[in-house]
């Protein structure tokens, strides 16, 4: 049995709010139980360096958890004067996992900029963050559809998160913190809409897994993230 009672195959109820910041040009706040998330999209008429002249345009993230976003208060890395390594992990994946599912091109020389705010965190931190940036990004395009600032499809797929691990010996979806911190196997798992991976991350945290779990996994992720591209599109219908 799961510390939450919930069958192997079953998400947290999820949530996402559009537009609940009033002056980015897309926001979402996600929740995946009780794992928050505020995300924002910033349009900017600028490019980094290296990608000045080439027609094209960026997309890129930054992640960041609040103080009291877990049990005990964590110290703001700002006061420390750099980032962790897992946080550069985690923005630099978000940024990933958006880009594969823009024209860049489209989007012309112009970056914007998605800020992932953790409010509350119950694991899963940064699939949640993935699945709200997604609703983010589409509403920045929208908001610049409305402004002819663009012509053409610029995002050509959805993309979402799960997490899934092994607990207790059964393969499960959704991990809270409670069997993440406890799990044998946890892996993260980035599709599109149309079920094509972006990115796996998986690591065997007691006993190695085998390709038959692994493939247990990848089924218990392709249902959840199917689910949440589903909510997604309810999201920005």
């Amino acid at each position: 049995m799961r510390p939450s009672r919930r069958a192997p195959d079953e998400l947290r109820a999820v949530s996402l709010e559009r537009g609940v910041v009033k002056y980015a040009e897309g926001s979402c706040l996600v929740k995946f139980g009780d794992t928050h998330v505020l995300v924002t999209a910033t349009l900017e008429e600028r490019l980094p360096p290296w990608l000045k002249g080439q027609g094209r345009g960026w997309v890129t993230a930054e992640y960041g958890m609040l103080p009291r976003a877990t049990l005990e208060r964590t110290r703001r890395e700002a006061s420390s004067g750099k980032q962790s390594g897992r946080t550069v992990e985690i923005q630099r994946l978000i940024g990933r996992s958006l880009r594969a599912t823009l024209d860049l091109e489209a989007l012309g020389e112009r970056q914007i900029t998605v800020d992932c705010d953790v409010l509350q965190a119950d694991g899963g931190t940064r699939t949640a963050s993935i699945t709200g940036a997604w609703v983010a990004l589409a509403d920045c395009i929208g908001w610049m559809k409305a402004r002819n600032m663009i012509k053409t499809n610029v995002l050509r797929d959805h993309v979402a998160a799960i997490s899934c691990g092994i607990y207790n010996g059964t393969p499960v979806l959704d991990l809270d913190y409670a069997e993440d911190s406890a799990a044998e196997t946890d892996a993260n798992f980035v599709m599109t809409g149309d079920g094509r991976i972006v990115e796996v991350q998986g690591t065997a945290e007691k006993t190695p897994f085998s390709q038959a779990e692994f493939l247990a996994l990848m089924a218990l992720a392709q249902k959840g993230v199917s689910k949440l591209v589903d909510l997604q599109k309810m999201a920005v219908a």
